[in-house]
Parts: C-alpha cells; structure tokens; sequence
C-alpha cells in the first residue's frame, strides 16, 4: 500500500434552502465527521383551547 498519510482534504461548507453542513476535525484514528446544522422552517404556535360555544 502506499504510504501516503491519513488525511482528508479540507471540505468547503455546505449550504443550502434550510441545512448547512460543517467538517469537523479529524479524530485520532482518522475518522472525518461531519456538524449538520438545521434552520427552522416552521413556526411553533403556543397552544390555545378554542372556545365554547
């Protein structure tokens, strides 16, 4: 095999509509992850009883 070291290239963030995508360090055994950061896209409303009739 190659004796290349175990590295993985810098990936740019990712954006889009409602998601965005971070890479995070790469952690002692080599392993990239990745944050995936939501914005939301619905309104929360506090609940109201209805009125009786």
């Amino acid at each position: 095999m190659s004796d290349a070291p175990k590295t993985r290239p810098k990936v740019p963030d990712g954006h889009s509509r409602f998601v965005m995508t971070r890479q995070k360090p790469a952690n002692e055994k080599g392993y990239v992850g990745y944050d995936v950061i939501w914005e939301q896209f619905q309104k929360e409303v506090p609940y109201q009883t209805p009125k009786r009739p």
